[in-house]
Order: C-alpha cells, then structure tokens, then sequence
C-alpha cells in the first residue's frame, strides 16, 4: 500500500507541499482538502480584482483543482475537514465522511478578525475569491459610499481599489496612524498618499455600530465621531492564525497563538504531521524568537520545505525577516526586519536614520521622491531593519536591505555595496546606500 499523505488546505503552503512531495515521491497518494471552490490563488489580488486592474477571478489562480488532479493529485473542494484523529490517523470532514492517512499536513491558514461591534455581520470581508467576487458584483450594482475598517495594508489596497471604482470611501482606524508596520514618521507619507488620492482618513476613531437597512445591507457607521454613511462596509482589521482543528486533535500552540513547528515545519510529539503557512510559527531571524507574520511568500516557502521533507527529504526553512511591498496610491511601500519601534519593544539599543532622495537621476524625467528609513544597532551598526516609501521603482530596494540583513551585515559595509547604476532607474548613489552611511555615522 503506498503511503497516504491528507492535506488540509488548498492554497500557498498546502498546495506546494502536495505538488513537491508528489513530485518527489510519485508512489506517494495525496488527497488535498479545501472548503472553498479554488486551490492556489493570489489573495494577494484580490484587491486589485476588486478596482478592475483584474478583469477575471480566473486570473488570480495559478493552478485550478483540476490541473492538480491531472497531476496526481486528489483535490477535494468544496469539503471541509471538521475532526482529525491523530491516534487512529484519520479526518472526518463536513459530509461525515471518514478519510485515512499516514502522513498529515495542516495548511488552514488564518481567518479575518472582524471587531466585536453590533452589525459587523454586515460587513464583507474580501479574503477568499468567491467574497471578492461576490463584493465586486455588489459594488457595481449599487451605492456610491465605502467604509473600510482598518487602515493596514488590506484596508488601504482596498480603499484604493474602491476609490478607483468610483466609490466615496472613508477609512477608519482606532489606531494614530495608518499602516502600524511602518514607524509613524514613514507612515505619514502613506497617509498623504491615500489623501491625495481623495480617500478620507480617520484615526483615533471607535467604530460603535453598523447600522443596516431592513434587508440587512449596510446603511451607515456609527463612530465616536459621528455617523458616515455606508452602501459597503469592509473588513481590513487583519487575521488570526486558523488552529481551532488542530488545537482540537491535540496539536501545540506556541506562545504566539500560531502552531509551533521545528525548522523542518514538524509538529512537536506528533511523527508525519507537518504544519506550515499562515497557522504557524516562523523564527524571526532578527529577533531570534517564534513569531507569526502571515504572507504568501512565507507560506510558499515553508510549503515547500514541508513537501520536500514530507517525501523522505531533508529540507530546513531558515525563518523570516518579514519583508512586504505593497503599492498605495501613488506610492511603493516596503518595509523589512524591525522598525525602530519594534527594536525599542524588543529592548535592542538601536540608532536609526531617515532620508530623502530621487528614485531617478535627477535630471532624468520620471524623477519621483523616495524615504528610505534603516535602523542599525548602536556600537556595532549591525543592521536591524528598514522602510521605504516612494514613487515607482522605489519599493524593490527593499530586497537589497533584506538580503544585508540576512547576511548580518552592518550600515558601514551596506554602504559600500556595489550597486547598478543607471540614471532611468537610480541616482548615482542608491537611496540605500545614502542610508546606510547616514545610518552609519550615528
């Protein structure tokens, strides 16, 4: 009998677990399961599915259940997996049905976090393919006004997306600013952006209810502040790691809420179940601690360290940085490592520098502004973190940081990186290497 192996999930981890096992291993039998009707998307897009830069929901999937299956793999959609027993290695999912296995993995992900306020079943949260398509479909049939909760990234790609759709759109946030990830002088220039772009921004405000008409869409937001009228409501507040199943068959939480994992994404006490994805931990490489940072990249990574060890291998997913890009408005934003905050909370004596250049010579027509913010530590300068925020061709220095801090590099050696130079894509000296020695010298 060839080895079973059931996954629980469908999308970034799961899928690439299943296909690089599968590859690795063809005698190896992979059931996949998933609750929604699409495996492998981009979640990511779904905003810009939303504003009409993706014309199809199609569009977003880059393997469909049936390419999976022609590749060996049975993918069962539409089938939620309700009970795992891990003693008997078996699934029972929503129909009743019971599944066998010998190797497991749990890929569930992580599930919006709506706030605790009455009327917030009004609201549409836009994380899987069929709620954004089912919202796009709802935004292009009626109403002219949006409230977006949360002002992080989803909340702010979303304002944008429905701004571009014609939509008069208010963003709300308890928060003091926009974009908690970033330090608040880099997230100014965020707040700008969105503004600019005729997004109202509000902070520092309490949402108090959601206010319906009879047939239950939304009518208005009832705020400390007043009321905002509403024909869509939607939900950026961010997510919580999705381990309700696995905490229930037995498996460990770690001390972030997610699922903890060894660096081969193996459940402690559990041999042939694996975990990996937005419902696990990571080691942050900075911090030298479990955290949860929950991005498709992640996700696609760790799912193939998982897939590769799930099929005899002997792969190590090495941590995360928590590197992101987003665009916003008119601007690249990316940040990676810690923000000066973070490393202030962490109780690291850290130094950091902000500065202001050209994405292009300055000569060069197209020449946009970019901050580049980068935080080292004090003494010896090993580099800690960064954020950038600027014009097009801006955001992608992120990678440049990102790698020095994966090398453990210091500002003073950053400084002196050899990097490309042309005057349609930089000035003659990198924005980052104007920060580092800015940096540097502190």
């Amino acid at each position: 009998m060839p080895t079973r192996l059931a996954v629980i999930g469908g999308n970034p981890a799961g899928m690439s677990a299943a296909s690089v096992a599968k590859r690795r291993d063809p005698q190896l039998e992979v059931v996949a399961f998933e609750r929604g009707p699409y495996t492998s998307y981009a979640a990511c897009g779904i905003p810009y599915l939303i504003g009409g830069q993706i014309a199809e929901v199609d569009d977003l999937v880059a393997r469909s259940p049936e390419r999976h299956r022609a590749n060996g793999i049975d993918v069962r959609i539409r089938t939620e997996v309700v009970a795992v027993d891990l003693a008997a290695r078996t699934l029972t999912t929503g129909d009743g049905t019971t599944e066998p296995f010998d190797q497991l993995l749990v890929a569930t992900g992580a599930h919006a976090t709506p706030p605790p306020i009455p009327g917030a079943e009004a609201t549409e949260p836009a994380r899987t393919l069929d709620a954004a398509e089912k919202l796009r479909g709802e935004v292009s049939r009626h109403g002219t006004h949006a409230v977006v909760i949360g002002a992080g990234y989803i909340g702010l790609e979303m304002a944008e997306n429905l701004r571009q759709r014609g939509m008069r759109v208010t963003m709300v946030d308890r928060a003091p600013q926009v974009m908690g990830t970033l330090d608040a002088d880099m997230a100014e220039h965020v707040q700008t952006a969105a503004e600019g772009a005729g997004i109202k921004v509000l902070l520092n405000v309490d949402i108090e209810e959601i206010v319906r008409h009879e047939d239950g869409r939304p009518r208005l937001v009832r705020t400390s502040e007043g009321d905002l009228p509403a024909d869509h409501v939607v939900i950026g507040t961010g997510a919580k790691p999705d381990v309700a199943l696995a905490e229930a068959a037995g498996l460990t939480l770690g001390e972030t809420g997610a699922l903890a994992v060894d660096d081969h994404l193996r459940t402690p006490g559990h041999d042939g179940v694996f975990a990996a994805g937005d419902c696990v931990e990571s080691h942050h490489r900075i911090l030298d601690r479990p955290v949860n940072i929950q991005l498709g990249t992640h996700a696609n990574q760790q799912g193939r360290v998982a897939g590769i060890n799930l099929a005899g291998g002997d792969a190590r997913f090495p941590g995360v940085l928590g590197t992101a890009i987003s665009r916003i408005c008119r601007y690249e934003v990316a940040r990676t490592g810690l923000t000066e905050r973070e490393a202030a909370d962490a109780g690291i004596d850290a130094v950091a520098a902000t500065i202001q250049a050209r994405t292009r010579a300055e000569y060069y027509p197209g020449a946009g502004p970019v901050w580049v913010k980068l935080v080292a530590e004090r003494g010896g300068g090993r580099l800690l973190g960064g954020q950038i925020v600027g014009t097009e061709t801006a955001g992608k220095r992120i990678d440049t940081i990102a790698t020095a801090l994966w090398a453990g590099m210091t500002a003073g050696e950053l400084q002196f990186v050899d990097l490309a130079y042309a005057p349609p894509v930089s000035p003659v000296r990198d924005p980052v290497l104007v920060a580092a020695r800015a940096v540097a010298g502190r």
